[in-house]
């Protein structure tokens, strides 16, 4: 007997940095489509680009700007960029810090203090201040930290990325429900599976009817087979009406 090969289960890999909650998606995702396995991979700002350009994941929520060669990139949404400081330090007493109040300060550099967790902890002894997305100071805040929105500083934009020549019908499926698009939306491809499903049923019942057809020819009362010479005698009464093609299975 011939050995079957074994199909592997559909999967979808989606990436996201640090302070991206990308919850909503993923939900949305495995209400519609139950049986294709999402798995979620954190990532640090840095090593995120390199897991998506090594295959590592399928799409990625990636802190903008980055290296857009070889990637489809379409900005999200903008996070507020805010100051995270000691409980202590007279900024605390701002609703939003002016831009000019941190010029009197010690900005803590977030490489230099080995990454934002650090850069928060350095800020909450009182040694200085940083400025951070908003998303990542409220995911290390701290209870001796506080942090205030700096209006005047530009924001940080999210965005999601996949690589160009990767438009698989999951990861375009996964980008359109991040984009907003419905259940019913005509660009997603989940939508045009029934579509396609049903003209191909229909095709399929067509060809039948016509090929039906043809071989009928000259056999219906003519010369050909069952004519005059079969003796058959033409059935009475009313002629049962054709069904109609079947549609195809809704998945």
């Amino acid at each position: 007997m011939p050995v079957l090969p074994v199909l592997q289960p559909r999967s979808l890999s989606v990436g996201f940095v640090a302070g991206v909650t990308p919850g909503k998606w993923v939900a949305r995702w495995r209400e519609r489509h139950p049986g294709v396995k999402l798995e979620l991979y954190p990532y640090d700002d840095d090593a995120a680009l390199p897991a998506l350009n090594d295959a590592g994941i399928d799409v990625l929520f990636v802190r903008l700007p980055i290296e857009r060669q070889g990637l489809h990139v379409i900005p999200l949404y903008e996070e507020q960029a805010v100051v995270v400081m000691s409980r202590e330090n007279e900024l605390s007493l701002y609703e939003e810090v002016p831009l000019t109040e941190l010029d009197a300060e010690n900005r803590l550099g977030i490489e230099e203090c080995g990454g934002p967790k650090a850069a928060v902890e350095v800020a909450a002894s009182g040694a200085g201040v940083v400025v951070l997305p908003m998303s990542l100071a409220r995911l290390h805040m701290r209870k001796d930290a506080v942090h205030r929105p700096v209006p005047e500083l530009p924001g940080t934009v999210i965005g999601i990325a996949w690589r160009k020549g990767d438009e698989s019908p999951d990861v375009e499926e996964f980008i359109g429900i991040v984009r907003g698009r419905t259940e019913r939306s005509s660009r997603q491809p989940s939508a045009q599976e029934p579509a396609e499903a049903k003209r191909s049923a229909s095709q399929k019942a067509a060809a039948k009817k016509a090929g039906s057809q043809g071989a009928g020819g000259k056999g219906a009362g003519g010369k050909g087979a069952g004519g005059k010479h079969s003796g058959a005698k033409p059935v009475q009464g009313k002629s049962k009406k054709a069904s109609p093609p079947r549609r195809g299975r809704r998945r």
